[in-house]
């Protein structure tokens, strides 16, 4: 079965911003620096909680220079980090305001709030509390069995912009304290289809996960809006698809800040290679598996081309690092170690913020 989310691997034109971005500004660890595997004259890079529990990962490519992208259909429109509630919630945009970070929200969706914001190339990252979850318009053994509606008032309430501008932490938050700290991972990850029964046959029916809620996308009402997870929907697990007419919403176009892929993780090699083989009878094209150093991988595509991943849990980051050195060198997988000369001046130096967990994991 599927457990949750495992990684987003997003496009990015420098990697020194990026590092910065995310563990200056965000908090994120650098868990590991290391090369694209199919490219290794250019950076991977992996941020996440303490250990890069995966759920928690977000990876960049280093596209140098690259345009950037454009979400649209066969793409992902924006992935969510957790924070525990709202109060947490207007902390950080108090905070990332007064970094000039521009920042929409808190807006309410119902199942949760969330702040909008941009990393350097564009990419949108949302915020997303907790709760109150999916049992505030249905019941646990009901869920996503039925069409539900937001809340008209939610919407008005929404709208209402010098409301939402004016709602935020009432004090400077000059640093990022204990509790701002993202150490829950990511929330959910939400692309955009162009019929979402055929991607609710792929992730539903063929993947396996509960579909948890069926409604509108919030600011755009007349498009579908449905949430597929495990355990209830568990934020950590979800999967999120926005419905759009591809008569008028383009395809995705892939560039700095748009994602490569969303990988969901399986627990071991067997359920990976039972799933591989559903995928191939069900008529998906598969890759083989690929051994990703810190993980196993597999790939296919949803039914709008989006590349999915299904990687191991394990054996994790700390299989050629200490825990408390992650990030801190350039890792090599074994078959390239010998090339470690060559390779090295394609690499712009990276340094990351000493890893401080009392203060920001």
């Amino acid at each position: 079965m599927v457990t949750g989310l495992h990684h987003i691997t997003l496009g990015c034109s420098d990697a020194a911003r990026t590092v910065a971005f995310y563990t200056r500004v965000l908090g994120l660890r650098l868990v590991k620096k290391t090369v694209n595997f199919d490219d290794p004259t250019s950076y991977h890079l992996y941020f996440g909680d303490a250990r890069g529990t995966p759920g928690s990962v977000v990876t960049f490519f280093e596209w140098a220079g690259a345009p950037r992208g454009a979400p649209g259909i066969g793409g992902t429109h924006h992935f969510a980090l957790q924070v525990p509630d709202g109060s947490v919630l207007r902390k950080w945009k108090r905070y990332l305001t007064d970094r000039g970070v521009a920042v929409k929200g808190p807006l309410d969706r119902h199942y949760f709030e969330s702040l909008y914001f941009e990393d350097p190339d564009g990419a949108t990252i949302e915020l997303a509390t907790q709760g109150p979850g999916w049992t505030i318009d249905e019941p646990a053994d009901a869920l996503g069995q039925s069409y539900r509606a937001p809340p008209s008032e939610m919407l008005t309430t929404n709208r209402d912009r010098a409301r939402v501008t004016a709602d935020t932490y009432p004090e400077e938050v000059p640093e990022r304290t204990p509790d701002m700290a993202l150490r829950f991972g990511m929330h959910h990850i939400t692309a955009i289809a162009s019929d979402i029964g055929r991607t609710h046959a792929f992730l539903g029916e063929l993947l396996g996960l509960e579909l948890v809620k069926r409604t509108a996308n919030f600011d755009d009402p007349e498009s579908a809006h449905l949430y597929w997870g495990v355990s209830g929907g568990r934020p950590g697990t979800l999967v999120t698809y926005f419905e759009r007419d591809p008569r008028r919403e383009p395809r995705a176009r892939m560039g700095a800040g748009q994602t490569h892929h969303y990988a969901l993780a399986v627990p071991d090699d067997e359920t990976q290679g039972v799933f591989r083989e559903r995928l191939l009878a069900a008529g998906y094209r598969v890759s083989p598996v690929m051994d990703r150093v810190y993980f196993k991988s597999i790939y296919t595509q949803d039914p709008d081309g989006h590349i999915v991943e299904l990687a191991t849990a394990g054996p994790g980051f700390t299989v050629d690092e200490d825990e408390h050195a992650l990030g801190t060198g350039l890792m090599l997988p074994p078959w390239l170690e010998a090339e470690r000369g060559r390779l090295e001046p394609y690499l712009q130096p990276l340094e990351a913020p000493l890893w401080d967990p009392q203060v920001v994991g």
